[in-house]
C-alpha cells in the first residue's frame, strides 16, 4: 500500500501539478484554456469558468494534501481571476465562460457552474484560513437557493439575470433535460465542501434533502443505477447508464453523507452506493479500464480519462466499506495500471489523454486541455488515494 501511495504522490507532484503550473497566464490572469492533441497552446482560447474553479479547487486541495504552501500561489492566481472576471459583480453568480483577456464570453448562469465555484471557494478557504472566499461562497449559495431551484429540487440553466434558459450545456444524447443527475451530484458536492468548511446547519438540511432526492428519484432500484436526464417531474428521458457518473457518485455521496455523522442516514444510503459500484463492476469493467456509458443497451467502450480516475477512487471506497469484497480493491489497482499504461500521455509537456479507444489507441480528436479537461478528476484521484492509503 505504501508503494502504491508513492505512485500517486509521484503522479501528482511530478506530472499533474507541473503541467497545470505551466499553463499559468501571467499576462491576462487565470490559466490558458486550450492545448490541442498536438500540444499546441492557444493563448487566446476561451477560458471556461468551470475550468478555473476546478483549478482553484485543485491547487488548494493539493496544498493541503502535500503540506506545500507554495501551491497556494497557484490557487491565489485562480482565485483572483475568479473574483476579477468569472463572478458577475452586478447581478451575482458565475458566468459560463470568459475570453482569454477576461471579458465576458458566455454569460449563462448555470447551476452546475455555481456549485463548482462553491466547491472551489470552500477548499481555498480551508487551505488559507481566509474568510473572504467563504463569504463569496455563501452569496453563491443564496443565488442557487433563491434563483436556481423550485420546490422539488434544482434546475439547470439561466440567463445572466436568472431567467430560465435552454439546457444544452448539460444535456446530451439527443434529449433536453429540465433536471439532471449531474447537476444534482455537483450541487451536493459543492455544498458538502462548504459544510466541511463551516458545519453550518443550513447546508446539512440541503444535503439531507438531496440525498432523499437521490434515494427516491434518481436511483433506480430495479436497474441498480442512476437515471441521468429528467423532465420537471423526474421522469427519465432516455435509457442511459452513465458508468462514470455512477462510480463517481458511489464515493462522492458517501463522503458527503458521512460528513453529517448520522448513523441512520448512512445505513440507508451506503448500501445503495455499494449497489451502484457493484453494478458498474458487473456491467462496465472488462479487465482494461472502465467503459464510458451504455445507451439503449449499446456500450460506448471508450475509456474516458475522468471515468478511469473516478473508478480508481470509487472502487477503493467500495472496498474500504466492504473489506471482504476484494474484487473492488483488485479492480481499483488494475484500473490504475491501465491508466499508467494507456491514459497517461508519455510525451514531454503533456498530461493525460482525453480518451482511449477500445483498441488501446488515444483519441487524437480530443484536446489535452479544454473547458472540461482539467486537473479536478485525476488530481483528486491522487489526493484521495494518498489520503486513503495513509494507514
Amino acid at each position: 500500500m505504501k508503494e502504491w501511495q508513492n505512485e500517486f504522490r509521484a503522479e501528482l507532484q511530478q506530472r499533474i501539478i507541473p503541467f497545470w503550473q505551466n499553463l499559468t497566464d501571467e499576462e491576462f490572469g487565470g490559466y490558458y484554456g486550450l492545448l490541442d492533441f498536438d500540444l499546441k497552446l492557444d493563448k487566446k482560447a476561451v477560458k471556461g469558468c468551470i475550468l478555473n474553479s476546478r483549478i482553484l479547487w485543485f491547487f488548494s486541495s493539493a496544498a493541503m494534501c502535500l503540506g506545500d504552501d507554495a501551491l497556494l500561489k497557484n490557487a491565489e492566481h485562480a482565485y483572483r481571476f475568479m473574483l476579477d472576471h468569472c463572478v458577475d459583480g452586478e447581478l451575482g453568480g458565475v458566468y459560463w465562460s470568459v475570453n482569454y483577456d477576461g471579458s465576458i464570453c458566455d454569460d449563462t448562469k448555470h447551476t452546475y457552474n455555481q456549485a463548482f465555484a462553491i466547491y472551489a471557494l470552500a477548499a481555498y478557504a480551508r487551505a488559507t484560513g481566509k474568510q473572504e472566499p467563504i463569504d463569496l461562497a455563501w452569496k453563491i449559495f443564496d443565488i442557487i437557493e433563491g434563483k436556481c431551484r423550485d420546490q422539488d429540487g434544482y434546475l439547470e440553466a439561466y440567463t445572466r439575470d436568472f431567467k430560465p434558459a435552454s439546457n444544452e450545456k448539460l444535456s446530451e444524447n439527443g434529449v433536453m433535460a429540465t433536471r439532471t443527475m449531474n447537476t444534482l451530484l455537483h450541487v451536493f458536492e459543492g455544498y458538502s465542501g462548504l459544510y466541511q468548511a463551516t458545519k453550518d446547519e443550513r447546508l446539512a438540511a440541503r444535503l439531507r434533502e438531496m440525498l432523499e432526492i437521490f434515494e427516491s428519484k434518481i436511483y433506480n432500484p430495479e436497474l441498480r443505477r442512476q437515471e441521468v436526464f429528467f423532465d420537471g417531474e423526474y421522469n427519465t428521458l432516455i435509457d442511459l447508464h452513465s458508468y462514470g457518473h455512477d462510480i463517481e457518485t458511489a464515493w462522492l455521496l458517501d463522503w458527503g453523507c458521512s460528513l453529517l455523522e448520522d448513523e441512520e442516514l448512512n445505513a440507508r444510503i451506503i448500501p445503495l452506493l455499494t449497489s451502484l459500484a457493484q453494478n458498474v463492476y458487473e456491467k462496465a469493467y472488462h479487465g482494461a479500464g472502465l467503459y464510458n456509458e451504455c445507451e439503449r443497451g449499446v456500450d460506448d467502450k471508450k475509456r474516458i480519462w475522468w471515468v478511469q480516475a473516478e473508478t480508481v477512487v470509487g472502487f477503493m471506497n467500495a472496498w474500504q466499506r466492504n473489506p471482504e469484497q476484494t474484487h473492488f480493491l483488485k479492480t481499483s489497482q488494475e484500473v490504475w495500471g491501465y491508466i499508467k499504461e494507456k491514459v497517461i500521455d508519455p510525451r514531454p509537456g503533456s498530461e493525460w489523454y482525453w480518451a482511449v479507444q477500445d483498441n488501446g489507441q488515444p483519441d487524437a480528436t480530443r484536446e489535452i486541455v479544454e473547458p472540461w479537461k482539467c486537473p479536478y478528476h485525476n488530481g483528486r484521484m491522487c489526493i484521495e488515494m494518498i489520503r486513503r492509503l495513509e494507514a
